[in-house]
């Protein structure tokens, strides 16, 4: 899935890190991000990142 880096960083601003999937996916709630990261977000493994870039690397997996 291409998800644009800028949304998802826009998105992940305000995450205090380790961050659980869901700590990130209600940050990027409140950020309103869009659709395309949301369901990238919500996609994630269940696990700790230790910050953007982890979640960056793990997006880019899918």
């Amino acid at each position: 899935m291409a998800v644009n880096p800028i949304e998802m960083q826009k998105a992940l601003g305000g995450v205090n890190y380790p961050a659980s999937k869901e700590e990130i996916v209600d940050q990027a709630s409140k950020h309103k991000a869009g659709q395309e990261v949301m369901q990238a977000l919500k996609s994630l493994p269940e696990k700790q990142y230790e910050s953007p870039a982890a979640i960056n690397k793990e997006v880019g997996k899918g």
